[in-house]
């Protein structure tokens, strides 16, 4: 759970190659394109480019190396061939990069085209939540901060929070210790530490929280099918906040 000032090193260099495949696809027309020929940009990007792992190809039998989440899917989106990225989408890329044996692990909602006002104001609260939550953190604080944090903000914004899934402690394996749940009473839950990693990543609906999986096991819908958006990073506890390790650069103005 806590990490050695080597293993965050190493975390670093992780998360600094993860930031990089964003900015890579910050650079692409998705419109047109289908799920699965993203996915294989990602791959090439993160074997051949950066001489990493894709840490999600193969982990729990999942074949790919990233989720691709469209509209109304939460999470756990799976690449196909036969689903085109049109104008007017909101896409959620959920990516995870594994090098000298550290994983981060990070997500974005793209705003494909021109979307409709009510999705992009849904996508800047979702992003608004995450920062609300890594701003909760710091020693002393206590995963129920965090997750008060970021659903207080969704709520004030008339967005739900949904519950069924969380934020997790990371490291040499993707998913450790502790669940950080997107919801919570301040000053209950685990105490943060300096040292701990872990991703704060809020999935924030426009309509109800409530959310089934389709009969392929892993695509998470909103029962209303009303949109749903994501933002994710892995951050690590530091002596005064939080250390985003998954930083991008068009995000370094808010950390200083």
């Amino acid at each position: 759970m806590v990490k050695t000032p080597d293993e965050l090193a190493l975390m670093r260099i992780s998360g600094k190659l993860l930031a990089s495949v964003f900015k890579m696809l910050d650079q692409i027309d998705m419109i047109g394109m289908s799920t699965m020929q993203i996915n294989d940009l990602v791959e090439r990007f993160i074997t051949d480019e950066l001489q990493a792992r894709p840490a999600s190809k193969g982990q729990y039998g999942f074949k790919y190396v990233l989720n691709c989440s469209i509209n109304h899917v939460v999470c756990h989106g799976v690449p196909s061939e036969n689903e085109i990225i049109k104008d007017g989408d909101i896409i959620n890329l959920d990516i995870t990069l594994e090098k000298n044996g550290f994983i981060a692990d990070s997500s974005k909602t793209y705003v494909i085209g021109n979307a409709s006002s009510a999705a992009r104001r849904l996508v800047r609260i979702a992003q608004a939540a995450m920062w609300k939550g890594i701003e909760a953190v710091r020693p002393g604080a206590t995963l129920g901060d965090v997750g008060f944090a970021i659903s207080n903000h969704a709520k004030k914004n008339g967005c739900s929070v949904v519950r069924d899934y969380c934020g997790h402690g990371i490291g040499r394996q993707m998913h450790e210790e502790p669940q950080v749940l997107n919801f919570g009473r301040r000053g209950t839950g685990l105490k943060l530490r300096e040292g701990m990693v872990f991703t704060v990543e809020p999935m924030v609906n426009l309509g109800t929280r409530l959310v089934s999986t389709l009969d392929d096991g892993w695509t998470v819908v909103t029962n209303d099918r009303k949109l749903s958006a994501q933002f994710e990073h892995t951050i690590a506890v530091t002596k005064t906040g939080a250390e985003v390790l998954t930083l991008r650069a068009d995000e370094r103005e808010r950390m200083q």
